[in-house]
């Protein structure tokens, strides 16, 4: 029997990867993503590779990961991709305390984020 086969999540021209505990704010995760968003995927790379950010080398790896799996699992064409979407969320937050003065304690928060690029596909008309 089996489970049935879950339809794609995104087009056909299409590919996606997501990271999904990147250690880090989402506001910070979404600094890099806004740099890459509706750029061709080697110009994003290169904007990556020099960015001083620090997110900027998990983005990478998602980036990286979302090409194989246009190159290796949909048999798309590498040289004409573009990160049409890059999108940030929250994960999970690990919760920590810190102790005080006077026998009080706070409350440290260590937040993770998730990152989800899709790459597509872009046929380039002559003119």
């Amino acid at each position: 029997m089996g489970k049935a086969k879950t339809p794609r999540r995104v087009g056909d021209n299409e590919a996606l990867a997501v990271g999904t505990q990147i250690r880090g704010s989402a506001q910070k995760l979404n600094l890099v993503a806004a740099l890459i968003r509706g750029k061709k995927v080697e110009d994003a790379l290169n904007i990556l590779a020099f960015s001083r950010k620090q997110m900027a080398k998990d983005t990478t790896k998602v980036l990286a990961s979302a090409i194989a799996n246009a190159e290796n699992n949909h048999n798309l064409d590498v040289d004409s991709l573009i990160v049409s979407e890059a999108s940030v969320g929250k994960s999970i937050t690990m919760k920590r305390f810190h102790t005080r003065g006077r026998g009080k304690s706070t409350r440290i928060l260590k937040p993770f984020s998730r990152l989800r690029i899709v790459v597509r596909e872009h046929e380039e008309e002559e003119a």
